[in-house]
């Protein structure tokens, strides 16, 4: 098989806004096992956006984007029910951004020589492809906007804006960049931050910037980010998070009331909260620790806190979904975070 019949099928992404879920989400509140868990989640989502004072961080781990998820998290953004966004690098750059530059996620199989698709320059996510040679020149255009800016400590949530500042710049991706988080993200002033960004396709335009570097050189600042989202919780008192999948994303988010403490700031726990994880909390690994852990380090409040054990590609868009139809967000006004921290200096 040549490449082009690897690549030829794209991946499409939901749509969540032409399927009205709510019919068979609320059947799934009277059954039993994770639909029910599903729905009682979907019904606590949609009270956060009851909750207009309250602030919505969204968590993203896993390969998301890939799968087929932007448009729902795309259309979480542009109708204001997700206030800021804490992920892995890689749905951000090597997905989202890659995306926005032009380039695909295609339909594939695990049940495939991988060695043949390592000679074809093909990577493969399971049951998805991805081309390799695309790839690098989404790590080239992050080195090229890493050598245009000041050289000096940045958070992840300032590097990103400069890449949604990239694509609102360059009309040649007005058609690929439409559906895009970081360009969305940009335009709606919803924050973006990556704690571990230089674990993703940014970190390879990093390493090329800081090796090719004379003199000063531009940095990620991870400390920078704990505090960023530390005051966004200190100037929000009421909280809500949904995360999707664990690790990083997911404890960032949750240490920030901790962090509030130590800033001597009154931040109570998070009112409201919806994992969704198919890891499981026997081991005591941070993707499967329940929320009702979490609260015994006073993270999160367990009045309004659901775990779906469920794959994120079903649960996500039944959950995302239906708080959409619900149009509760349309009384929320947009917070813009973004706007809470000091430019970046051009």
């Amino acid at each position: 098989m040549t490449k082009s019949d690897y690549l030829k099928t794209k991946v499409e992404h939901i749509d969540i806004t032409t399927h009205d879920v709510r019919s068979l989400v609320d059947a799934m509140g009277k059954t039993a096992f994770q639909a029910r868990n599903l729905n009682r989640a979907a019904r606590i989502f949609d009270k956060m956006q009851q909750d207009t004072q309250a602030v919505v961080f969204l968590t993203l781990a896993g390969s998301l984007i890939s799968a087929g998820l932007k448009k729902v998290i795309t259309d979480l953004v542009r109708s204001n029910m997700v206030d800021a966004i804490v992920s892995t690098g890689a749905n951000i750059v090597d997905q989202d951004f890659f995306e926005a530059l032009g380039f695909f996620h295609y339909q594939g199989t695990p049940f495939v020589d991988d060695n043949e698709l390592r000679e074809q320059m093909i990577d493969r996510i399971y049951d998805t492809y991805i081309d390799e040679e695309e790839l690098r020149v989404c790590d080239e255009t992050v080195a090229q906007i890493t050598d245009s800016l000041e050289k000096r400590p940045y958070s992840s949530r300032e590097f990103i804006r400069e890449m949604g500042r990239y694509l609102a710049e360059n009309d040649r991706f007005a058609q690929t960049r439409t559906d895009s988080i970081v360009y969305n993200c940009y335009k709606q002033d919803v924050p973006i931050f990556c704690p571990a960004f230089s674990d993703s396709s940014a970190g390879f335009g990093l390493i090329h910037h800081q090796f090719h570097t004379k003199g000063p050189k531009l940095t990620m600042d991870s400390a920078a980010d704990f505090l960023e989202l530390t005051q966004i919780k200190i100037a929000h008192k009421e909280s809500g998070i949904f995360m999707i999948g664990g690790g990083v994303p997911k404890n960032f988010v949750q240490d920030i009331v901790v962090a509030s403490e130590i800033l001597e700031q009154d931040a109570p726990m998070h009112k409201y909260a919806v994992q969704i994880t198919v890891a499981d909390e026997r081991d005591g690994a941070l993707s499967g620790s329940t929320l009702k852990e979490a609260s015994s380090w006073g993270k999160v409040e367990t009045t309004f806190e659901q775990m779906v054990f469920a794959e994120a590609t079903i649960a996500l868009p039944l959950i995302a979904g239906y708080a959409y139809h619900q149009k509760h967000w349309q009384t929320r006004t947009p917070k813009q975070l973004n706007k809470m921290f000091k430019k970046i200096k051009r």
